[in-house]
């Protein structure tokens, strides 16, 4: 690290400012924030309409990285605006960025083709061949992973099946990389963002090059790592001619979306989870037990703040059913808003008068094995129960799953000491936060951010005082605690009943 560069980051932070960027695949969020109180100042969405996924063919995803940078561009401009900041007291950089994709480019950083994106799924086979003909064992103590559909897969796609484009790549690299690279010029990646794509190997502490060379890619495509919290590049006359950033501004900071969402709410320890309850739910637990027996249903991905002396992995598990469940009854069930929805839900008692919901269909389930079962409505007593059942019976069939997935992750070496999730979605229920707060045993903390902020603040931890980082959330953006409910039997024999049913289906399966 360059200690002039960090002393005078230090010294300058006040009356400075960091931007942080989230790149999903709907669109840009950036956001700017005060860089001595957190404070958020401005955020925008870019462009503000749904950016397109291009589907050549069925369960194919692709994105153009250049979509991305023309949306930063304009973005950046449009919340320093918003913000009405002088932007040469922009001190910092963050980015946040959606996991697991893969951009090639040339030696002038321009993409050779299009992103094969998290959610493309034509590189399923190519790792499933490599987790059985490497070795499973080896695959979970190594990688803490099965290759899968992950970036490392999606680079051997390219190599098979588009060679005259692989003879023409420079490097390979996750989609943070490449934004990181447009504003700095400089290709470069980290150990988190490796690790998003299974190529990071835990137990040497370093590039998983025995997986490169099963696959028969060339190491030398991959970016030069570097180290996260510090100063990984500068912005360019170019880059900062297109955003309004400084010319000079470090990029100090990067991470995938799902551990920089835990990072934005503070969640860096083990015994630490972050939740989201939004269309999919994602639960994300903190341990430093690098060992996984559950890497066919969980994800490991090392933390925004691993290191080989601090192992801190983040265990991640999807429920694919969770939000688009109630959205789907909004829509198809009378025609009651959400509040209403959850005024009726609340005048039902826990466990909604023996009605199951199995929320599960939003596709396979990788917590169920993969396994597929569709939505389930059991026990309906026609002369008995109403919409408002369904509705009830829905919030706590998709909190029952959330508790589900925490059994999973605990009995993989994960603890839980707390919980916090952002105030969106399913968590603005209390009925379902308090059904999860009570079963798990923890309280569940809510606050008010985005990955964006996250990504932002950030760039305060080049001091590595996550102390303070910690009091800059708590002080901005706490909303609520949910504690569990001191009457826990009727949400313990609701659990009991909607898992005996789970089970039978899944039995004939």
């Amino acid at each position: 690290m360059n200690t002039v560069w960090l002393y005078n980051h230090r010294k300058q932070k006040m009356n400075k400012y960091y931007i942080g960027y989230d790149v999903g695949s709907s669109s840009v969020k950036i956001a700017l924030v005060d860089a001595f109180t957190g404070k958020k100042l401005a955020l925008v969405n870019e462009p503000e309409n749904e950016m397109s996924i291009i589907a050549l063919q069925a369960n194919w995803a692709e994105q153009d990285p250049k979509d991305w940078w023309k949306h930063i561009c304009k973005g950046t401009k449009r919340v320093i605006a918003e913000a009405n900041i002088d932007p040469s007291k922009i001190s910092g950089i963050g980015i946040s960025y959606q996991m697991h994709g893969l951009v090639v480019v040339d030696e002038n950083i321009e993409p050779l083709r299009n992103s094969i994106i998290w959610c493309d799924d034509r590189a399923i086979a190519i790792g499933n061949t490599a987790f059985n003909e490497l070795g499973h064992d080896k695959c979970f103590e190594q990688l803490l992973n099965s290759p899968g559909n992950f970036t490392a897969s999606k680079l051997k796609w390219v190599l098979d099946n588009e060679p005259e484009i692989y003879n023409k790549i420079h490097k390979y690299m996750l989609p943070g990389d490449f934004v990181a690279a447009k504003l700095t010029g400089k290709i470069c990646t980290t150990k988190n963002s490796l690790s998003e794509g299974i190529l990071w190997d835990y137990k040497e502490d370093k590039l998983a090059n025995w997986l490169l060379d099963y696959y028969g890619i060339d190491s030398n495509l991959t970016p030069e790592i570097v180290e996260n919290f510090t100063n990984q590049g500068e912005v360019t006359e170019h880059a900062s001619a297109e955003t309004g950033i400084p010319v000079g501004c470090p990029v100090i900071y990067r991470a995938g979306d799902q551990p920089n969402n835990a990072l934005s709410l503070n969640i860096l320890n083990h015994g630490e989870v972050a939740a989201t309850g939004g269309t999919s739910g994602v639960i994300y637990a903190v341990t430093n037990q690098l060992k996984s027996k559950e890497s066919s249903r969980i994800n490991n991905f090392a933390h925004v703040n691993y290191s080989k002396n601090n192992t801190t992995v983040g265990k991640l598990l999807c429920v694919n059913g969770a939000g688009i469940m109630y959205r789907w009854l909004r829509n198809n069930v009378g025609t009651d808003s959400y509040d209403e929805m959850n005024t009726k839900a609340s005048e039902i008692p826990v466990g909604s008068e023996g009605v199951v919901v199995i929320p599960f269909g939003n596709g396979a389930e990788r917590m169920l094995n993969s396994v597929n079962t569709g939505v389930h409505f059991a026990n309906i007593n026609l002369n008995q129960h109403t919409h408002s059942h369904l509705y009830r019976a829905a919030l706590e069939g998709i909190a029952f799953a959330f508790v589900y997935g925490m059994e999973i992750l605990t009995n993989d070496n994960a603890e839980v000491k707390v919980m916090r999730a952002g105030n969106d979605n399913l968590f603005r229920s209390e009925i379902f936060a308090n059904t999860v707060a009570t079963l798990i045993g923890h309280d569940i903390e809510i606050y008010n951010t985005t990955g964006a902020v996250g990504a932002a603040r950030a760039c305060s931890l080049t001091d590595g005082d996550f102390k303070k980082f910690g009091k800059n959330i708590t002080d901005n953006d706490h909303v609520m605690t949910y504690k569990p409910l001191k009457d826990k039997e009727p949400y313990e024999l609701a659990y009991k009943n909607w898992r005996t049913t789970l089970e039978m289906i899944l039995n004939n399966k």
